[in-house]
């Protein structure tokens, strides 16, 4: 199980105002606070406490505007950053600011 993940409450506020989303702000959060590893969408549902239909929709717009990868692999399907993405670099320096120390 991983350790679970702490944004500090008027971070994650930040964060949603900035993202338009709890659910974007949440899932980019995990990723980048895992870097480098890959979750299929019932982790992200677990790690993030969202619910299933949420975090397929913003899996699937993360996706679409190139911010994470999918690859299907042993019948799952695994999300991961797309360190190609030109928004990666900034995207991670935000999630980082809301994270508790």
């Amino acid at each position: 199980m991983l350790q679970s993940m702490k944004i500090k409450p008027n971070k994650e506020e930040e964060l949603v105002k900035l993202f338009g989303s709890t659910s974007r702000a949440r899932i980019l959060t995990l990723l980048y606070n895992y870097d480098g590893k890959s979750f299929y969408q019932r982790e992200v549902m677990f790690e993030t406490g969202l619910s299933l239909q949420a975090v397929q929709r913003e899996l699937s717009n993360l996706v679409d505007l190139g911010i994470i990868k999918k690859k299907v692999s042993q019948n799952r399907i695994f999300y991961r950053i797309n360190e190609d993405s030109p928004l990666s670099k900034p995207l991670r320096e935000v999630c980082e600011l809301a994270q508790e120390q």
